[in-house]
């Protein structure tokens, strides 16, 4: 028979702001009685539990936070879909150590390859280890920059994105910049540079990012800050959303008995 914590216990552990001891204290109690634990033992149990109750919802918040689209990890990526790849590297990088090192890192390759997984993989791990990110498409980051300066809210919104531990651009130039966009995003790129880790990800060849910027001289010193010191994976092979075969037209479905 399970014996019940004291009931009084509970407004004192919602006031210290400790309530979720309450949600193992019953099975705590009745292992500390069972294996007839020291006190200090059977404290140091509810401090264990609470303080990876704690570490769960702020891993959660930090990954609600983040953006992330469902299942973008490293351990349901299939590497051998794409042999190619450099899984050694893939995998270094997810350890994070570039986030310490304030390094870019720029994924380029065709439509379908995974880049945007591998990015959002990367981002996993940072949020894991303890790091807080932000995921968000190029165009949807200038989308929310314009708006935000419609809205006098732009130093705000643009010190969000300069300050998080780690920013991922998904689709980089599938869009041309306008001005002011491309004015907004080398001030970002700018901000950032060598006190903070940015993921770029692009369907374009590196040779061809310049492109996507109207002012080629921005573009210049843009690129420039973002090439310095970055790590690059070039993805290539078959795509993941290659189309289901056709059915054959010479076979007759099957008649119900």
């Amino acid at each position: 028979m399970t014996i019940s914590p004291m009931p009084e216990l509970a407004p004192g552990l919602k006031q210290l702001r400790l309530s979720g001891i309450l949600d193992s204290l019953a099975e705590r109690n009745k292992q500390a009685i069972d294996k007839k634990m020291s006190y200090v033992d059977f404290l140091a149990l509810l401090i264990t539990d609470e303080v990876a109750r704690r570490d769960h919802k702020k891993y959660s918040m930090r990954v609600r936070r983040a953006g992330f689209k469902i299942g973008k990890t490293l351990d349901s990526f299939d590497f051998d879909h794409n042999p190619a790849i450099n899984r050694e590297l893939v995998t270094d990088l997810a350890s994070c150590r570039f986030i310490e090192e304030h390094s870019p890192v720029l994924i380029a390759g065709p439509c379908g390859t995974g880049k945007s997984h591998i990015a959002q993989a990367i981002g996993h791990s940072a949020v894991q280890i303890g790091y807080d990110v932000a995921f968000t498409t190029h165009a949807k980051l200038l989308g929310h920059l314009h708006e935000a300066r419609a809205t006098n809210t732009y130093q705000r919104r643009f010190a969000t994105y300069a300050r998080v531990d780690l920013l991922i651009v998904d689709d980089f130039g599938l869009k041309p910049m306008q001005s002011p966009h491309d004015e907004d995003f080398h001030d970002l790129v700018a901000e950032r540079y060598e006190t903070k880790s940015m993921i770029v990800t692009s369907n374009l060849d590196f040779t061809e990012w310049h492109d996507a910027f109207p002012n080629r001289l921005l573009g210049a010193a843009t690129l420039d800050r973002l090439r310095h010191d970055a790590y690059r994976i070039v993805l290539d092979g078959n795509s993941f959303r290659a189309p289901k075969p056709m059915p054959n037209r010479d076979t007759k479905p099957k008649q119900k008995q």
